[in-house]
């Protein structure tokens, strides 16, 4: 019989998990969810942020990981994997505006092998591993449930994440002309709107939370070469399930199919994933446009 602390734990984790998966999910919302660049890289270069707040860390010397530190470190992967946002522009996705989506799958798919090549080369193939923030080793207890502070972290800034992408989206000049370039870009072009100025920042906003996510999440993973591929596929789920270009509705598909991974998790143990898929194909049949889809930028 399921105890009130089997309940607290697993609605914990579902949290835990949608928290996670929202950060990786922030920078993609942008660039797939709304402007429709399918960018499979998106996985490598939360793992290149990931790995860039190892080496800070590495360089700092210090023998704890204070809290301040910690986030600094990951604020500094943010910038880092933004500048690479800014080349990948330049070079890349400014060449597959207008394209049809299968190169943009390629190329995009290319440079996720660049990536990981570049990890490879520069990190090589052991597993690193960077160690949680002093403040944060600890648990809360809740009667008999424990909820490990790190986790609880997470959860906040998979919180603050959603607010901040929310209101930049839907408070602010900027999303409205992110808005505009989306639904039409050739009429935000004769209304005086500099377009691609406007998808540039897009991009370099999108590739700054995912390196910023690679930082916060560092001290969750083990570092290897395989990073890249943890988040990436529950991200697009949340998106797709979520409803293209809806930051609201990522946030309740990441929530929802949390939940249902961590009660499949107790449930179904020796069938990992399954509860997510199954719920995933539910939501596309029942609602091709996910659950809060914009008809106007589907």
């Amino acid at each position: 019989m399921m105890t009130f602390a089997d309940l607290a734990l697993i609605l914990f984790n579902g949290m835990a998990w949608a928290a996670a998966t929202f950060l990786v999910a922030a920078g993609l919302t942008l660039i797939f969810g709304i402007l429709h660049i399918l960018n499979f890289a998106h996985g490598g270069f939360f793992m290149i942020g990931a790995y860039i707040a190892f080496t800070l860390l590495q360089l700092a010397g210090v023998g704890g990981v204070p809290l301040w530190l910690y986030l600094v470190v990951a604020l500094a992967s943010g910038m880092a994997v933004a500048v690479l946002g800014v080349l990948a522009d330049l070079a890349i996705f400014r060449r597959l505006r207008g394209v049809e989506d299968a190169y943009v799958l390629i190329a995009t798919y290319a440079l996720l092998l660049v990536c990981d090549g570049a990890v490879k080369l520069i990190w090589g193939l052991n597993f690193m591993s960077v160690p949680t923030p002093d403040e944060l080793g600890g648990a809360v207890f809740l009667g008999d449930a424990i909820m490990p502070e790190f986790a609880l972290f997470v959860v906040a800034c998979g919180l603050l994440a959603f607010i901040g992408l929310d209101l930049l989206m839907e408070r602010t000049t900027f999303g409205k002309l992110i808005w505009a370039v989306a639904m039409d870009s050739w009429m935000a072009k004769l209304l005086g709107i500099r377009v691609g100025r406007v998808l540039m920042i897009t991009v370099v906003i999108a590739f700054g939370l995912a390196g910023l996510a690679g930082g916060l999440l560092a001290a969750n993973q083990s570092l290897s070469p395989s990073l890249a591929g943890v988040f990436l596929l529950q991200a697009f789920g949340v998106i797709i399930v979520g409803g293209m270009g809806s930051i609201r509705g990522a946030a309740i598909a990441a929530v929802m199919l949390g939940l249902i991974e961590s009660f499949g998790t107790v449930f179904l143990p020796d069938y990992p994933g399954i509860l997510f898929f199954v719920a995933l194909a539910a939501v596309l049949l029942i609602r091709p446009q996910g659950l809060m889809g914009r008809a106007q930028v589907a």
